[in-house]
C-alpha cells in the first residue's frame, strides 16, 4: 500500500511540475531522439538554408566554400570562392541569397553558381559584414550588420559606424535602417505571411519580435525572449528556434517548451529540410548535425 502511494505521489508529481514541458517536447520530437552528426570535417559552418526540394545549402565560412545536403542524406562542395558567405536564405525565385561579407556585400547565387552582387555597400561606405537575413515572400531582403572583425579583411578596413538592422527594398540599390536599438543584432527570420519578423541581439541576450508594414519598415517591437541568439528558424505551429548553446525553443507567446543538447561548443544556425521538410539541421562549429522532428518547418 505504501508502495502504491509513493508512486502515485510520485506521478503526480511528475504530472506537475514536468508534464508541460515533456508534453511540448514529445509534440516536436519522439523520445529519446538526438541531433545525429552528418560531418565535423570542417572549420565553422553556418547560413544553413533549403530550397523547395528540401536540399539544405550551408557554408564553411573560413575555408570559403558552400556545401550541399539533399535529401538523400549526401553531402557534396557546391561552390567554392563564396565571398565568405555567412548567412544565407533562398529567395521566391530560387536563388539562394547569402551575407557575403568577404567584401560586406549581399548576393544572390543562381543554382548555375552565377554571382549577382545585390548590395555593396551603405552610401559608400563599407558595411561592417551582413550577418544573416531573410528574404520577404513579397520581395525585399531583411538583415542584420552586426561587426566581427575578420582576418580576411584588409588592414584599417573601414566601416559603417552603426549595428543596425536593415530592410533592402526589391530592386533597389540601397536599404533602409528599420532598427538603429540594438546593440549587436544576429539571427533574423520572419513569418511566411510576411506579418512578423523576429531578430536576435546577441550581445543584449534578447530576441524582439515586430510587425512588418506594407512599406516593410517595422513598428510594435515587443521582447519575445529573455535570449539571443546567432541564428534562428520557425516550424509550421509559429514555434521559434534559437542557437547558441544547443537549440532552445520558444513557443509562439515567448514561452521556452524545449531544448536540444547539441554536442558542440556552439551552435550557430538552425533550418529545416528535407524531402518532408521535418529535418532539423544544425551548423555547430566544425560539425553539422540533423534531427528528426515530428513538426514541419516552413518555405
Amino acid at each position: 500500500m505504501l508502495n502504491r502511494i509513493f508512486s502515485a505521489g510520485f506521478t503526480a508529481f511528475f504530472l506537475f511540475f514536468g508534464a508541460s514541458m515533456t508534453r511540448a517536447q514529445s509534440d516536436l520530437f519522439a523520445p529519446g531522439t538526438q541531433p545525429q552528426l552528418v560531418s565535423n570535417q570542417f572549420s565553422f559552418t553556418e547560413g544553413p538554408a533549403a530550397d523547395k526540394k528540401g536540399d539544405i545549402y550551408f557554408t564553411d565560412q573560413p575555408n570559403n566554400r558552400i556545401w550541399k545536403y539533399d535529401t538523400e542524406g549526401k553531402l557534396t562542395l557546391f561552390m567554392e570562392g563564396a565571398g565568405r558567405s555567412n548567412g544565407m536564405y533562398f529567395d521566391r525565385k530560387g536563388n539562394l541569397l547569402s551575407c557575403a561579407d568577404e567584401e560586406n556585400q549581399l548576393w544572390s547565387i543562381s543554382r548555375d553558381k552565377k554571382i549577382t552582387v545585390l548590395l555593396r555597400d551603405l552610401n559608400g561606405e563599407n558595411l561592417n559584414g551582413p550577418n544573416d537575413l531573410w528574404a520577404h515572400p513579397r520581395g525585399g531582403i531583411y538583415f542584420t550588420d552586426p561587426l566581427y572583425p575578420r582576418p580576411w579583411w584588409k588592414p584599417g578596413l573601414q566601416h559603417v559606424k552603426d549595428e543596425n538592422v536593415y530592410y533592402l527594398p526589391e530592386g533597389k540599390h540601397q536599404p533602409i535602417v528599420v532598427d538603429s536599438d540594438i546593440e549587436k543584432p544576429n539571427g533574423i527570420i520572419g513569418t511566411p505571411d510576411g506579418k512578423y519578423l523576429f531578430v536576435a541581439d546577441i550581445k543584449g541576450n534578447k530576441t524582439y519580435q515586430y510587425e512588418i508594414k506594407k512599406d516593410g519598415t517595422l513598428q510594435n517591437r515587443r521582447l519575445f525572449a529573455e535570449q539571443g541568439s546567432d541564428g534562428m528558424t520557425l516550424d509550421e505551429r509559429g514555434n521559434l528556434y534559437l542557437t547558441g548553446k544547443g537549440v532552445t525553443v520558444y513557443d509562439k507567446s515567448g514561452k521556452k517548451i524545449a531544448h536540444i543538447d547539441v554536442p558542440a561548443n556552439w551552435t550557430a544556425n538552425v533550418c529545416f529540410g528535407g524531402k518532408h521538410l521535418n529535418k532539423l539541421f544544425i551548423t555547430a562549429s566544425e560539425s553539422v548535425f540533423v534531427m528528426e522532428m515530428l513538426v514541419k518547418g516552413i518555405r
